[in-house]
């Protein structure tokens, strides 16, 4: 089937203009550091975006209508990492094709992987099966993932000189992305959401400033004194690359959009408002510049003590970890926004009759619009079917009552 009315405002990804424009490395990189009329070093302007909501078309899906916060009569649902190891039928595809980077840049097995979830359990949405850094090599940061250790980068990015690295995002090395999200745009239809995501810039720089995984960001916490300048010019680069990467996914299929700013919560929240808030302001307005139907959530673990500043940067979605009360977090963000979230997976490993209740209850304190139904984390290694099915099965039963107000936060809201 063709694309959306979604699609087709979206610019083509061909037209960014994607050169470079000289030969100095920061101009090169579109990485000149903000400085004052003495040369100091100055914090990115930090701005609270206020956009349009993104435009009704007859034919979206149920997600994108709750996320654009529309009334509809029961809350869409799909869970973060729904394909995965958790399913017997992933298992037995990654036993034949054991090197998750195969898995995740292999069309069709990106395809058959995305799908397995939605013909078991028809979630509302559909998200593409990849991982936040599958774009690095395509804009100069080539990464392996090692049975133990996980992703590890063997060239950190920490000086001037190690900037010279990066180059324009080249779309040509993620065709496998593109092409992934029209056969999902194609095989879904519009009965679910096709997702696509990509990782915030900090979460993604801490890869590559500490050349894998970290528990303790102390290089990348460091840089932020001792080399400002060449963090700033990282973080930028990797704004645009993913600012072009989210239209790259637009214009191929997807109907909406996670950023995950996972490593967000490491940060205090005036380091995240200066060291990551910012970029994505930057992101929002370059997506929303050339796409401003398409939906865009924001979800960053840990993000209790960061809510009311996750809205000021515009997106339509703020996705809540199961650490906050779904009451609380309505509260804190207003009716004006849509939230995701927030069950804790460990609830899948409840009585199902515990499950059910706890989703009736996350619903309810949500409110009656404006709420995608997900877990407040990712579906855990072992996560029993029977107990994500059932998850799907109670979503569909339930039922909005539109005749609540829509202010009312945490009252009854379901009807029978």
């Amino acid at each position: 089937m063709g694309f959306s009315l979604l699609t087709s405002a979206c610019c083509s990804y061909c037209n960014l203009g994607l050169g470079l424009k000289s030969s100095s490395l920061f101009l090169s990189l579109d990485l000149l550091p903000n400085t004052n009329s003495n040369g100091l070093l100055l914090t990115p302007k930090s701005h609270k975006f206020n956009f349009p909501r993104a435009c009704a078309s007859p034919s979206d899906p149920l997600l994108v209508k709750a996320a654009r916060g529309d009334r509809v009569n029961r809350p869409p649902a799909w869970m973060m990492r729904q394909a995965g190891r958790y399913m017997a039928t992933y298992r037995k595809l990654a036993e034949k094709y054991p090197s998750f980077r195969e898995r995740s840049e292999t069309t069709d097995l990106i395809v058959e992987i995305s799908l397995q979830p939605w013909e078991a359990f028809r979630p509302d949405g559909v998200i593409i099966f990849s991982d936040i850094l599958t774009p690095l090599p395509a804009f100069g940061v080539p990464f392996d993932i090692e049975e133990v250790r996980g992703p590890v980068i063997q060239s950190p990015i920490r000086s001037e000189e190690d900037l010279k690295t990066l180059h324009p995002i080249d779309f040509e090395k993620l065709q496998f992305v593109g092409e992934s999200l029209r056969i999902l745009r194609k095989e879904v239809g519009d009965q679910a959401a096709v997702l696509g995501f990509v990782g915030a810039p900090w979460t993604i720089a801490t890869y590559i400033v500490e050349g894998g995984t970290t528990r303790t960001y102390t290089t990348i916490k460091s840089m932020c004194h001792t080399a400002p300048h060449v963090l700033r010019a990282l973080l930028s680069h990797l704004a645009k690359a993913i600012s072009e990467y989210i239209i790259f996914q637009v214009d191929a299929g997807a109907h909406c959009i996670q950023i995950f700013d996972s490593w967000g919560g490491q940060l205090p929240p005036d380091m995240w408002e200066r060291w990551s808030k910012p970029y994505i302001d930057e992101i929002v307005s370059v997506v929303k510049n050339k796409c401003p139907q398409m939906p865009i959530v924001l979800y960053i673990n840990g993000n209790g003590g960061l809510l009311e500043r996750m809205k000021g940067t515009g997106v339509d979605v703020i996705g809540l970890d199961w650490t906050v009360d779904m009451a609380d977090g309505r509260k804190r963000l207003g009716s004006d926004i849509s939230i995701q979230g927030n069950v804790d997976p460990a609830y899948l490993f409840s009585p199902l009759t515990a499950l059910e209740d706890e989703i009736k209850r996350v619903v309810q304190c949500a409110g009656p619009k404006g709420h995608i139904l997900n877990l407040g984390h990712g579906v855990l290694v072992g996560t029993p079917e029977e107990a994500v099915a059932h998850f799907f099965d109670v979503a569909r039963s339930l039922k909005l009552d539109a005749r609540i107000d829509g202010n009312l936060v945490g009252a009854s809201n379901l009807v029978a």
